[in-house]
């Protein structure tokens, strides 16, 4: 390989994916994470953060030599420095080969998996499979900055600047005439289109960020600001929207979680399910939902063909809004389903009998050893775990599987589109 260092521009050839949207190269005996390059191209990158001995992280700013699946992003936020559409400048189809690359990785380096625990896995033969609908235009709910002038638009890419062109992933009509409104300055907004195709949007009150610092902790507490409790104001439309999944609804806070995709919970549930259903000689008799939410798993599960002795699912989740949905949507189904408010881990003693079945779809921190280890503990027949972040999710699944499970399959989804974000769902049944 060739190197030039120019200032802070080095050529480089990348050769692989990276757990994050970037590609992997090597200069100057460092590993070189290049953000907007493809594996297989050689980039002209810019270094943008030298703190480390063995690695670089930097942009690519010059491709020389193109891999044949660059494409020109279709995001006017992400070309303008969004950090929304990271994966836009590649094919859609290679995007998710890429994404299958980096999931199988993870769960041999972080999770420690052998190919006998995975080789057999749909996802290491299918690949990321992709949901119903196009590419672009397939998010319901979406989080919007408000810049000092009361124009709504996306963060940049690790930073507080709020970028004005907009993103292409927002469903028709979700943001459609946000160029000639203003909203209070700093302020956050939460928009959602309901299972009908109404708008509702919430404000949320401004934090005070943090404006000096490295860029990363910066980034990390500005967000952790914005994810503490605050004011909210309905704008438009109501303060909850009703989402569908099957026969039931729910009322969802428009500040509280809902997948984004609009076909990811339904695809979800049917997963859990199917998974389920081919592990499990008959019907559960008792299922825990875990980090639940508003409970579509559980509501899957209790009205699954062949599910009819399943008597009791207990819920558990953090989030006071979402159990409250949960509440209203199961208050027909009698005694048969419990909520419980809390964290996981200190909640898990409380459930009582043994569970048939455990559904787990932790936030992107994963389960982590303790969660894990109650769950094998309680010794359910069979276990499935939900992942947004693949090296968390891959981490898990090693627990998991040193605690006495075998993984039976993966099921790596492509549920946003364009961006290096790759949902997976695991079926592990007791060793």
């Amino acid at each position: 390989m060739t190197e030039k260092e120019t200032a802070r521009r080095i050529e480089v050839a990348v050769d692989r994916p990276a757990n994050g949207g970037e590609a992997v190269g090597r200069a100057d005996g460092r590993v070189l994470f290049v953000r907007g390059a493809i594996p297989g191209e050689r980039v002209v990158a810019e270094i943008t953060d030298d703190r480390h001995d063995s690695y670089w992280r930097a942009d690519a700013v010059e491709i020389l030599d193109p891999s044949p699946h660059r494409v020109p992003t279709p995001c006017p936020a992400a070309a303008a420095g969004a950090g929304c559409c990271d994966l836009g400048h590649i094919d859609p189809d290679h995007g998710r080969r890429l994404k299958r690359d980096v999931l199988l990785d993870v769960l041999a380096r972080v999770g420690h998996l052998d190919d006998a625990a995975i080789a057999h896995t749909e996802v290491a033969g299918r690949g990321v499979v992709r949901l119903p609908g196009p590419d672009t235009g397939w998010r319901i709910r979406t989080r919007l900055a408000v810049d000092g002038r009361g124009r709504a638009g996306q963060h940049a890419f690790r930073g507080s600047k709020v970028v004005g062109e907009v993103c292409v992933q927002p469903a028709p009509g979700m943001i459609d005439d946000f160029d000639d409104r203003r909203f209070t300055p700093h302020a956050e907004l939460a928009v959602v289109l309901d299972a009908d195709g109404g708008r509702h949007i919430t404000e949320l009150a401004p934090v005070t960020e943090v404006r000096r610092g490295d860029p990363r902790r910066r980034a990390q507490k500005n967000r952790q600001r914005r994810a503490a409790r605050r004011a909210h104001t309905v704008v438009e439309g109501e303060s909850t929207a009703v989402q569908r999944v099957g026969a039931r609804e729910w009322h969802i806070p428009v500040g509280g979680f809902w997948q984004a995709h609009r076909a990811a919970p339904a695809a979800y549930a049917h997963t859990v399910v199917e998974f389920a259903r081919a592990q499990l000689p008959s019907s559960p008799r008792v299922a825990w939902d875990l980090y639940g939410g508003a409970g579509v798993f559980a509501a899957a599960l209790l009205d699954a063909e062949g599910f009819d002795g399943l008597q009791q699912v207990h819920v558990v989740d953090s989030d006071a809004g979402a159990l409250q949905a949960a509440d209203r949507t199961f208050a027909d189904d009698g005694d048969r389903v419990t909520t419980h408010r809390g964290e996981v881990a200190a909640r898990l003693a409380d459930l009582g009998e043994r569970p048939d079945v455990v559904v787990l779809d932790p936030p992107r921190t994963g389960a982590g050893e303790r969660v894990v280890t109650a769950i094998a503990a309680a010794e359910p027949a069979v276990v499935v775990h939900v992942g947004c972040d693949a090296a968390r999710f891959a981490r898990d699944l090693g627990l998991f599987v040193r605690a006495g499970y075998r993984i039976v399959d993966i099921r790596g989804v492509d549920a946003f589109p364009l961006t290096h974000h790759v949902e997976a769902v695991a079926c592990l049944v007791r060793a």
